[in-house]
């Protein structure tokens, strides 16, 4: 039987942080617990950093320090080895926002090379992740999916963009390194979707080295995930997929109506969560053809998870099963998973704190928007902060 109190267990979810780790972390969601005060603090920090006032220091030593790993790899590696020693692992996140120029894309290339080269010499990291758009440009994934010709020089271009794709997946494979792909926006995965598809064709075809993201939020992913699946038994590859909520809801929503077709979003937060159980359900059920990287901060969906592992009776450790939670939240979850014996990797970003400012502005955006995350947070600091005065 699961023990659905395992992560009111503060002691195990807070080790790691010394008392002064736990007041920031208290301070930090205190600040982000309230809209008016996150608006008014991104545009101070967006106005400090464009008129260089000296604010990095402050920035590293607060919510920086809380939410990344650091500003290079190197420099992650403290946090790295002290997450290993729990029993979590990390995937390094370069979060630097790209800009649209083919330099920008090799420059992502590199780095994603560079960090599954890093990875490959150490332990504590067996993942790698990029995003679609880091290696081309938005508008391009988008006219492809919406099956427009291209130009001549366009053709090239994704040409271009299919090799950094394959160039990754087969150092990962070379590596035994697995490559997590995210998801964006719906009017661009289309393409996407088909990119990664024919990367698992070739790069799958032992074991589950490429990985595509699902976002459940969306209504047909279900759908999608089980005729991949279909074509994966046919043709002799494995699938790997990530599978999270999803980020862009306001945006595809907007979009849908400003263009007047139905939206791509399920119609409430209840539904999508049904969504999600659903595709963890048809997944941990077809483990044999399908690895997943469960990436959720919702207990529910955890507990279920434990559940259907133990009902499928799959291994505790077995490594078509991770759990994954974004460093700096959801530490109750990872680190009491991980105690249990579960597969489980913290997404940790780094780069430059002035390059990684929209990823922490997001971030705090997110946790003011998702009801409930916020208050959670600040109620296990609030427990763990009593047990340490006791």
């Amino acid at each position: 039987m699961i023990d659905r109190n395992l992560f009111n267990n503060t002691r195990i979810a807070f080790n790691l942080k010394s008392d002064s780790e736990l007041e920031r972390a208290y301070f930090l969601f205190k600040m982000i617990s309230s809209q008016p005060l996150v608006r008014i603090g991104t545009a101070a920090t967006n106005f400090a950093l464009k008129a260089n006032l000296p604010v990095e220091g402050l920035i590293r030593s607060t919510v920086f320090d809380h939410f990344c790993g650091g500003v290079n790899e190197d420099d992650c590696l403290d946090v790295v080895q002290k997450l290993y020693g729990k029993g979590v692992s990390s995937v390094l996140d370069f979060s630097v926002e790209g800009k649209e120029e083919e330099q920008q894309f090799d420059k992502a290339l590199n780095k994603t090379l560079e960090l599954i080269e890093f990875a490959d010499k150490k332990e504590e990291m067996p993942i790698a992740v990029f995003k679609p758009t880091g290696f081309g440009r938005f508008h391009l994934y988008q006219k492809i999916g919406e099956g427009k010709a291209l130009t001549e020089a366009e053709e090239q271009e994704w040409n271009r963009v299919k090799e950094r794709f394959h160039m990754v997946c087969k150092l990962g494979k070379d590596k035994d390194v697995e490559i997590l792909i995210d998801a964006e926006e719906s009017w661009m995965q289309d393409a996407a979707d088909e990119l990664v598809e024919e990367l698992m064709r070739s790069y799958n075809t032992e074991k589950p080295i490429v990985f595509n993201t699902l976002q459940c939020y969306r209504w047909d992913r279900l759908d999608y995930l089980k005729s991949l699946h279909q074509r994966a038994k046919k043709e002799g590859f494995k699938i790997g997929m990530k599978i999270v909520r999803g980020a862009y809801m306001e945006k595809e929503r907007v979009r849908a109506e400003e263009k007047g077709y139905q939206s791509p979003i399920c119609k409430d937060k209840s539904v999508t969560d049904e969504n999600f159980n659903n595709t963890l359900g048809y997944i941990l059920s077809n483990l044999s053809d399908i690895a997943v990287f469960i990436g959720t901060h919702n207990e529910d969906s955890s507990y279920l998870a434990m559940e259907l592992m133990e009902k499928y009776t799959i291994k505790k450790n077995d490594n078509n099963v991770w759990f994954g939670q974004l460093y700096g939240m959801s530490d109750h979850i990872s680190y009491n998973l991980a105690s249990e014996g579960y597969n489980v990797a913290k997404y940790i970003p780094f780069g430059p704190v002035k390059d990684v400012m929209p990823y922490l502005i997001r971030r705090a955006e997110e946790n003011t928007s998702v009801a409930g995350q916020t208050n959670r947070e600040l109620e296990l600091i609030k427990t763990e902060r009593k047990r340490r005065k006791l």
